[in-house]
Formats: C-alpha cells, sequence, structure tokens
C-alpha cells in the first residue's frame, strides 16, 4: 500500500534540517475544512499564506492521508525545473523526441562557436 499518514508538514526546509527525505508535489485532495482553517491561517513564509500551515492545522482534527511513488520531480516554482520539465516530457514523447534532439544539438552547436 502506498497511503501513509502524514504527520506534519514543512514549508521548504533546508535540506540539511528537514525532517525526512519525503516531499509534497503539490497535488492535494483535502476536507473542505481546510478553507477555513485557511481563512484563520496567519502569513508565514514570504508574507503569504502557506498550504502547509492550512494543512499542518488540518492534522490536528482531521487525517491526512499521503501516496507514497517513486519517480522523478521537478520544481516548477522556478524557471530551471520549468525547462528541465518541459524537456524531459518532450524527449519522453516520441512524436516530439527526435525533433527537441536536433533543436538542443543545434543551439549546442551555436553556444560552441
Amino acid at each position: 500500500m502506498h497511503l501513509a499518514r502524514v504527520r506534519g508538514v514543512v514549508e521548504k526546509p533546508k535540506p540539511e534540517v528537514a525532517p525526512s527525505t519525503l516531499g509534497v508535489v503539490g497535488r492535494y485532495i483535502l476536507s473542505p475544512k481546510i478553507f477555513e482553517l485557511l481563512e484563520t491561517t496567519r502569513a508565514g513564509t514570504g508574507g503569504e499564506i502557506q498550504l502547509t500551515d492550512g494543512i499542518a492545522a488540518l492534522l490536528a482534527i482531521d487525517p491526512v492521508l499521503a501516496y507514497r511513488f517513486i519517480g522523478r520531480r521537478f520544481d516548477c516554482g522556478n524557471r530551471l525545473g520549468m525547462v528541465q520539465a518541459t524537456v524531459h516530457l518532450a524527449l519522453e514523447d516520441a512524436e516530439l523526441h527526435n525533433a527537441v534532439v536536433a533543436m538542443m544539438r543545434e543551439r549546442l552547436a551555436l553556444e560552441a562557436n
């Protein structure tokens, strides 16, 4: 079974202080109670109301489950991660693969000159 009960969440911890090696990939199915909790959640990291703070509050009143999977993850919250995800998916697509490889070779040849 790949389901596990969530015991806690931390918003973007530094690797050296992260409480585990697991990460949240940003896809949720949560109890509707999360909206009530977010209305009373104070701004946290970056001066924003963080969903992770709402989830932490939800943990006190409802079980929250996670689905564990093994796979490739990209941080699409930054430009490089978005490019990596796009290139990875394009290379996995049989219709795009050859064209993307040709485009990358052409671009890298220009960079070499």
